[in-house]
């Protein structure tokens, strides 16, 4: 299994981004997916995640209402459209999959999840 995150950059405050994460994962309906993020120094910190139909999504508080996670089952993609950047959202951002029926709130814990990209990194100018 691979995931391939994509789409990271360097953007004003203000400003919008798109993140994308491409799975090669024959069942990718059978996962929840979900995105992290993590700065030097910090531990990684949940943003959002998503049930395996797209029918249900959980957000942080910190990315509540500037966010939206979205997927894309017929093309394995899993996506993050960030609105409203600020400069505390620069971080590498880093998509996960875990192979679970529902979504819950233990989906914001990282032990939770079975595959992890590579990273790609968002800085937010201010």
């Amino acid at each position: 299994v691979q995931l391939q995150a994509s789409g990271g950059g360097l953007v004003q405050a203000g400003g919008s981004l798109r993140l994308s994460c491409a799975a090669s994962i024959r069942t990718f309906s059978n996962y929840i997916m979900a995105w992290f993020r993590q700065t030097p120094g910090k531990e990684r910190e949940f943003v959002a995640a998503i049930a395996r139909t797209g029918g249900s999504t959980y957000y942080a508080d910190s990315v509540k209402g500037r966010f939206s996670i979205s997927r894309d089952n017929a093309k394995n993609t899993v996506y993050l459209q960030m609105n409203e950047l600020k400069p505390e959202d620069t971080a590498a951002y880093y998509c996960a999959a875990d192979w679970s029926l529902y979504l819950g709130g233990s989906h914001s814990s990282d032990n939770r999840y079975d595959y992890w990209g590579q990273g790609t990194q968002v800085t937010v100018s201010s």
